[in-house]
């Protein structure tokens, strides 16, 4: 397993997701295959419905809670300072843990202040419910205010990001502050799997487009994916991709999907 530093956190680079999956035997099956493979950073939410099957998968597992980085998100409607306390501690039953890793916001949400959720979170942060805090789909603007209200260090925003939907913006930010960026949808949906050039370059290596996929994002500073699949077969090649590496030409092909890259940022990337 590699490990990605930020605010001097270690997080494990590689999660396992558990959005889009329909009941609790498929969701509980996929974090147990996922934790029997090595994956030891898992990520839920409140508005996926997993974190009851996420809590049962870790409890029936021979892995130590303590070596499980586990991260869930507060739901649109949880925002207010009751709403975060109360729901987080929800969480917490359900996930059959003393603590999360990390509690996100899920999204923003001007119906209530960041300043009120992250006093909140900030508050369960010290009362040893949560050890640490970020976000989710914020802005770099919205990354920064969040910066400048929490007490406690954002150690991540999570949003989609993949070699067909970059976040050079947000990604320099990251890099530029020590926040990590966690990719969700890091294989896209489906598109990133076809792609002729990220194809071309896994036959080279001889593996699978979805490995070269992660493998991307994994090579880049501060960011960490989170990949999810039901299929146990895909879920363990998901994890095989720490015995390859891809060359510099290979990278900036893969760049060259989207649009093109800033010769300063190339630079801070290592391209």
């Amino acid at each position: 397993m590699e490990y990605v530093t930020a605010k001097g956190v270690e997080v494990p680079a590689l999660g396992f997701g558990t959005a889009r999956m329909d009941t609790d035997d498929e969701r509980y099956r996929a974090v147990s295959t996922a934790l029997e493979t090595g994956y030891r950073h898992v990520d839920t939410a409140q508005v996926y419905g997993s974190e009851r099957a996420v809590g049962d998968a870790l409890a029936d597992s021979d892995v130590d809670r303590d070596d499980v980085f586990l991260t869930t998100k507060l739901a649109d409607g949880n925002r207010d300072d009751r709403s975060v306390r109360e729901s987080t501690r929800a969480s917490l039953d359900r996930l059959d843990t003393e603590y999360v890793d990390l509690l996100l916001i899920h999204a923003p949400n001007d119906d209530v202040s960041h300043e009120e959720t992250l006093n909140a979170m900030n508050d369960l942060r010290d009362d040893g419910l949560v050890r640490h805090v970020g976000v989710s789909n914020f802005s770099v603007e919205q990354t920064r205010e969040a910066e400048d209200l929490s007490d406690a260090p954002i150690l991540t925003n999570q949003v989609e990001y993949h070699v067909r939907h970059r976040q050079d913006d947000l990604l320099a930010y990251c890099v530029e502050n020590d926040v990590l960026l966690t990719a969700y949808s890091p294989l896209g949906v489906g598109d990133v799997l076809g792609d002729e050039s990220v194809q071309a370059v896994a036959e080279r290596h001889g593996k699978a487009a979805s490995q070269v996929a992660l493998r991307w994002l994994l090579q880049q500073p501060m960011v960490a994916a989170i990949p999810m699949s039901s299929d146990p077969a895909h879920v363990r090649e998901n994890f095989d991709v720490f015995d390859f590496e891809l060359s510099g030409d290979e990278m900036r092909e893969l760049f060259a999907l989207g649009e093109a890259v800033d010769d300063d940022f190339a630079a801070r990337l290592g391209l």
